[in-house]
């Protein structure tokens, strides 16, 4: 499915997700839920960037959350793209990074169906 798709699927899923936003590898916003998505995705930027800063020598930084009294956000990188949300009050940090670990996955795994397309030649067909 497309990024919109998965974040479509993400809202109706998940009840802890207010907002949430893809970026691809340069930080741009591929999707979103819509609601101030520009802003969520330089939080999301931000926060990686001072997680990465704080540990430098630990290699890519691929997840980074905050809580507040508020509600949270949560990042998560992986294969070249990003995927933020914002929540409510008191989230299940569990919860929602498997949420968004699966609508990271179901993008992924489309692009990974469109890679396979190609047909393998019958038997006595040339090669």
């Amino acid at each position: 499915m497309d990024a919109n798709q998965a974040l479509a699927e993400l809202a109706e899923l998940s009840s802890q997700v207010e907002r949430a936003v893809v970026l691809d590898a340069k930080g741009s916003v591929v999707a979103s839920t819509g609601g101030e998505s520009d802003a969520l995705a330089r939080s999301a930027v931000d926060l990686l960037a001072a997680a990465q800063e704080l540990h430098a020598s630990a290699g890519e930084v691929t997840r980074a959350e905050v809580e507040l009294a508020e509600g949270g956000l949560f990042v998560l990188a992986e294969a070249g793209r990003t995927i933020a949300a914002a929540t409510g009050p008191n989230p299940t940090s569990g919860l929602v990074v498997y949420d968004l670990r699966t609508c990271l996955e179901g993008i992924d795994e489309e692009k990974r169906k469109r890679r396979r397309t190609t047909r393998k030649p019958k038997d006595g067909e040339d090669k």
